[in-house]
């Protein structure tokens, strides 16, 4: 039988020390913001393919070149390619893997193209997750406190670039550093997995169930487990006091 943890959020009282803002030591602060689909590079492809949906995996900054990573759903892997050719933002796009109706791309971005993931990289602030559809964008980021959030607001209007605030909290001592690391839908998908005994030996279900519960593909559950465990660990390990040697 599965085990079920059940997250529990946390409300601050009103007129808390944490409202009143009497907490002066710096919070990491998490924000969630939008952007129209055709003022985000990747979301000229819904110019050409309305009804895809793609999911940012990661993003890689080396070389002076910003590589990001997306799964993309819904259409064949040549209409991709082939609405990223003339896009100005674009040096290189390369499909990675491919699972079902499900890809897998790399594209090189140049960096003096002025866009939402060059003023992330310029502005130190981390993107945890970005989902997005022919209606708009959404990211989650995360800052070392709430000035860093509002240095890249200010550098978003600056570039003409038009997002909206949605939500924005600071991250307190009684949330976890591994809370704090896992996007809502990476915990969803390993509660869940967890629950249903997933990580047991032999499985009580497969990833195919737990994407139908989930209303996800395979492919999809297999990406929220795989980056929420990497968090987890990254967390655990480095908080651990090496052995002697």
């Amino acid at each position: 039988m599965g085990r079920r943890i059940v997250p529990v959020p946390v409300a601050f009282p009103h007129g808390s020390i944490y409202e009143r803002g009497a907490v002066t030591e710096p919070m990491a602060t998490e924000a969630t913001f939008t952007v129209p689909s055709d003022q985000f590079p990747l979301g000229t492809v819904f110019n050409q393919l309305p009804g895809v949906k793609i999911e940012l995996e990661r993003v890689v900054h080396s070389g002076g070149v910003i590589i990001p990573y997306f799964w993309v759903r819904g259409t064949a892997v040549e209409d991709i390619e082939s609405a990223f050719e003339t896009h100005p933002g674009v040096k290189n796009i390369k499909l990675v893997d491919s699972v079902a109706d499900e890809y897998l791309l790399r594209v090189e971005w140049v960096t003096d193209y002025d866009d939402v993931l060059t003023t992330l990289t310029e502005t130190n602030i981390v993107l945890t997750e970005a989902v997005g559809t022919n209606q708009q964008w959404t990211f989650k980021i995360r800052g070392e406190n709430r000035s860093s959030i509002s240095e890249f607001q200010t550098r978003c209007r600056e570039l003409g670039i038009p997002i909206t605030l949605t939500e924005l909290h600071a991250l307190t001592t009684i949330e976890t550093a591994t809370e704090a690391a896992l996007t809502e839908t990476q915990q969803e998908a390993l509660v869940l997995a967890y629950d249903r005994g997933y990580f047991e030996s032999p499985r009580e279900v497969t990833m195919e169930e737990l994407g139908q519960e989930l209303g996800i593909t395979q492919q999809a559950v297999a990406s929220r487990l795989r980056r929420g465990i990497n968090h987890i660990l990254g967390n655990t390990l480095s908080a651990l006091t090496p052995p002697p040697r």
